[in-house]
């Protein structure tokens, strides 16, 4: 990679990270993109190695004069830029290349590369950064969600098979859901207390805090939990499954995929909107009286278990182009 020093070119520099081991992602794709961006902008590439790689990345360039950095991956690649870039001038975008790709579709994205390629040229004439928020874990930044309890157990599950992930897609993840569910939290779950900085509680075995809306997809249904949240209002929003019941099971699977009567609404879900801050903490013990831990994802990565951890807000953290 280039450092400033020379005559800018009449094309914006732009720097793609790109995950070689994403679901769609392969050599030829990233030279075939590539070639098509090099139409419009002055283009540098560079591969991840190691999970945070594409993190390191993004903070190592950050003063190295890119117009935009964009993550060439699934969500959890662009997790890891953004970790990177949050809090700086320099624009992020995105190229699909996961096997969901919530981001994408929320900012208005194509879910398709080729399309999303296309996008990203038009963008060239109509160069307009705007910034949006984050939600932060601990040290750790989310752009659309972060989940601790059943969400980031089925997490785990999938990100330890790949190729299942690859093969099955959503329906993997479906399995994967329906088994946590019956071997980890039918019987002795870890409880959770959320408390919110407005003084709000909740007592459950998941909590899942959003950035954005929805949640997630399945294929191409969205999947939806919480409401009246979106990625610029400067707040979080928070759903609590109060308890892991079969009998809750069909009306809340079917509010999940409810534009109409979202999960929010669900008898079983403790629902808080416009959180600045929050903090999840476990109430259940072990034989010798310690905290249970949870398990805990952030953008649809699996990032390790937590007795306790803070959320919050922040607004207007990252700049983007989309």
């Amino acid at each position: 990679m280039r450092r400033p020093g020379r005559a800018r070119s009449a094309k914006k520099r732009m720097l793609i990270i790109v995950n070689p081991y994403a679901t769609t992602v392969s050599s030829r794709l990233k030279n075939l993109v590539v070639y098509a961006l090099q139409g419009r902008f002055e283009v540098e590439t560079v591969d991840t190695e190691a999970q945070n790689h594409a993190t390191e990345i993004g903070r190592e360039v950050r003063d190295h004069g890119y117009d935009v950095v964009v993550a060439f991956g699934g969500d959890g690649t662009l997790n890891e830029v953004v970790n990177g870039l949050a809090g700086t001038d320099v624009p992020v975008s995105v190229l699909p290349g996961g096997s969901t790709n919530v981001v994408c579709r929320t900012l208005g994205i194509p879910n398709d590369v080729v399309d999303a390629t296309e996008h990203l040229l038009t963008l060239a004439d109509e160069w307009a950064p705007r910034r949006i928020d984050l939600g932060r874990v601990d040290g750790r930044h989310f752009v659309f969600s972060c989940g601790a309890g059943i969400d980031a157990t089925v997490v785990k599950r999938v990100d330890a098979h790949p190729r299942m992930k690859s093969m099955a897609g959503p329906y993997y993840f479906s399995w994967a859901a329906i088994s946590a569910f019956y071997r980890q939290y039918l019987v002795n779950p870890v409880r959770l207390r959320v408390r919110t900085g407005a003084g709000e509680s909740a007592e459950g075995v998941t909590a899942l805090a959003q950035n954005s809306d929805p949640f997630t997809y399945f294929a191409s249904r969205p999947v939806r939990v919480c409401e009246n949240v979106a990625i610029d209002d400067g707040t979080l929003a928070l759903g609590v499954l109060q308890r892991a019941a079969q009998r809750d099971m069909p009306t809340l699977i079917t509010r999940l995929f409810s534009a109409e009567r979202p999960a929010a609404r669900h008898r079983r879900i403790d629902h808080f909107e416009h959180v600045a801050e929050a903090t999840v903490t476990s109430i259940s013990e072990t034989k010798d009286g310690i905290a249970r831990p949870f398990p805990v994802q952030v953008d649809g990565d699996y990032i390790g278990e937590k007795t306790e951890m803070t959320l919050r807000a922040e607004p207007g953290a990252l700049t983007i182009v989309a």
